[in-house]
């Protein structure tokens, strides 16, 4: 209490608040106030639930209420419209039949497990009939009613969508030149059809939320009965040439008219069962046609005749008139096992062999071929590094005196001793040192290992006759290295005399010499290296080159000798040409030397003719060095 100068001042009693009868009568009866709040709560669920009916039947989106069981408890206006129905005529039917979500087992599992309430959510896409005859494609969504054991199943059309993706791929997958599908089209083909051979069986429908690529390849294309493929893979022959002088609207042209000519050969194919054959463009002037369910390789080899005869007509592309031919490679096989790299390889390699057989032509895959050209290649990866691993060796061959039978000289022959082939001889592999240029080191290390042995012979022989070695030498070492610096070092290193040395080049290569290779043989030949024809008379055969050329040895090729060995029925005519070649070799200054003697009676002739030296395996085959040591010194080898 205060105070104040008129006296103490008490404080006023609380004001009372004013009477509210709602409170008054919930702490006067809860129960009753609990039940006004039910039915209150009642009223506002009411409320929601036909606010949420009204939006459910208004909705434009194609909708359904759906049992744990599959069965449709309600669906609404839209629903039925899509489906070309009332909407209570789609009570108590199966969901899965109105919207197909049966036709394949990963659709129908997924769409069991949203009803089992153990997945949340689902969504696939499929292709409806409506009654009126017309597709669709809809969307189709399951997802569960919250706070219920029922799953609201909505349907969107997206038919539109389709329509422009559609479009959208066929710009995407066709060539816009030709018309025809384009490489990844044809390789989307290829791969399908190659998977479904592997199943053994035609391929399970697409999965219900695939995309249109998907569902255009397997509804659009059939797959094989057979279990066969087969693909003739071609490129024009001369199409650059049309390109550069008659510019490349024309060359378009071309490649169009082109393109019809081949879908008609694809379309008439009588061996098809069910419309025509992929026709497609792969780039350039490079197109194929697939065949799918082939029955052999005779379809295959009729289809690239016809290509041929249909492609052999002139053009006629606005008053210029053209010709073109093509080459194609034909492969056709079991599909099973088969991938879609391999065959293209295969039908690649197949498209090389009919160019190189000479264009305007088909050529069948061979498997032998091919494993010739794979070995090829092998050897081709491998022959620098096993240069540098020395794994080659020498053989040598003697080279026999004809009227003595003493042994003169020897070629050394390489063999590479591979890994994985075992021993090989020259024509495996120098062809391949050749085109890579690893010639010219193995070229070199023959040269010098040649050289040391030749030289190891006189030293272990000092009181023989000194025999000589003769090495091949290609072309390409000509050009590509100093090989008058070769020899000249590696006749210094190992101390053999230049007169003992002797080089072999092809007469192809000898005869055309000029310039730079011309020079290296004369030097090579002023310096006291002798220098040998190989293979006469199979190249240029220009005599009158001789007399040029510092050449001191011609070797005949065996093609001559071996006209001599039917002794009963022999051919005067060889025995004249050989006795001609030697009379005129000898008027030159140069001794003879005819390889592939095989029998005494052609070295008998060979020695009556006047021939100097034999080389064959009548005397002896590519030996080792021992061997020819044991050789030198020894009685003639008389045959």
């Amino acid at each position: 209490m205060s105070e104040t100068p008129e006296g103490p001042v008490h404080p006023e009693p609380p004001e009372t608040p004013p009477t509210d009868l709602a409170v008054t009568e919930r702490h006067a009866d809860p129960c009753a106030a609990r039940q006004t709040d039910l039915v209150r709560d009642a009223d506002r669920r009411a409320a929601e639930l036909r606010d949420y009916r009204a939006a459910f039947r208004a909705a434009q989106l194609a909708m359904a209420v759906v049992d744990q069981d599959g069965i449709v408890v309600t669906a609404n206006d839209s629903f039925g419209a899509l489906l070309g129905t009332e909407a209570g005529a789609l009570r108590e039917q199966a969901a899965a039949d109105l919207v197909d979500l049966a036709s394949d087992g990963r659709t129908w599992h997924a769409y069991r497990e949203v009803l089992r309430g153990r997945r949340s959510r689902f969504r696939c896409t499929r292709r409806l009939k409506h009654p009126d005859g017309r597709s669709l494609w809809a969307e189709v969504t399951v997802s569960p009613v919250p706070d219920s054991r029922r799953v609201l199943l909505s349907i969107a059309d997206i038919s539109d969508r389709r329509e422009l993706q559609a479009r959208l791929r066929h710009l995407q997958m066709h060539d816009p030149v030709t018309r025809l599908p384009n490489r990844a089209l044809f390789f989307e083909r290829l791969s399908s059809a190659l998977e479904a051979a592997a199943q053994d069986a035609p391929a399970d429908t697409a999965p219900a939320d695939s995309s249109y690529e998907s569902h255009e390849s397997h509804e659009s294309y059939g797959y094989g009965r057979t279990g066969r493929i087969g693909l003739c893979y071609l490129d024009l022959d001369g199409f650059k040439a049309v390109n550069d002088t008659l510019g490349h609207r024309v060359g378009d042209r071309l490649l169009a008219a082109v393109a019809a000519r081949l879908t008609e050969c694809a379309d008439s194919d009588g061996y098809t069962r069910s419309g025509g054959h992929l026709v497609a463009r792969l780039g350039g002037d490079e197109f194929a046609i697939l065949v799918e369910d082939s029955t052999g390789t005779e379809q295959l080899a009729d289809l690239a005749r016809s290509v041929l005869r249909a492609l052999q007509l002139p053009f006629d592309l606005g008053g210029q008139r053209l010709a073109v031919s093509a080459s194609i490679g034909v492969i056709e096989r079991n599909a099973h096992g088969t991938t879609a790299t391999a065959l293209m390889q295969a039908a690649d390699t197949t498209l090389y062999w009919a160019k190189a057989d000479g264009k305007a032509r088909w050529t069948l895959f061979d498997p032998e071929r091919n494993a010739h050209r794979m070995t090829r290649q092998a050897l081709s990866s491998t022959l620098r590094p096993a240069v540098e691993r020395e794994e080659f060796g020498l053989e040598y061959q003697p080279l026999v005196d004809l009227t003595d039978g003493a042994v003169r000289g020897v070629e050394a022959l390489v063999r590479w001793n591979h890994p994985q082939f075992g021993s090989l001889p020259p024509n495996r592999f120098i062809a391949i040192a050749e085109e890579d240029g690893s010639i010219v080191e193995l070229g070199r290390w023959v040269l010098r290992t040649a050289c040391r042995q030749a030289r190891q012979w006189q030293k272990d022989h000092p009181r023989e006759r000194p025999i000589f070695v003769s090495v091949n030498v290609a072309v390409r070492q000509v050009w590509d290295s100093d090989l008058v610096a070769d020899v000249a070092g590696i006749l210094a290193e190992t101390g053999l005399a230049p007169h003992l040395l002797q080089l072999e080049l092809t007469e192809s290569a000898v005869m055309g010499s000029a310039g730079r290779p011309l020079q290296a043989l004369q030097a090579l030949s002023d310096m006291g290296v002798r220098i040998a024809i190989d293979d006469f008379g199979t190249g240029y055969s220009n005599l009158a080159y001789l007399s040029r050329l510092p050449v001191s040895v011609l070797k005949l090729d065996g093609s001559f000798v071996r006209g001599f060995q039917d002794e009963e029925h022999a051919n005067p005519a060889d025995e004249l040409i050989v006795e001609a070649l030697v009379q005129l070799a000898h008027r030159l200054g140069l001794t003879v030397t005819a390889e592939c003697v095989e029998t005494s009676g052609q070295a008998a002739r060979l020695r009556r003719i006047g021939c100097d030296t034999g080389q064959g395996w009548l005397y002896s085959r590519a030996v080792a060095p021992d061997r020819i040591a044991e050789l030198i010194g020894t009685e003639p080898l008389r045959v």
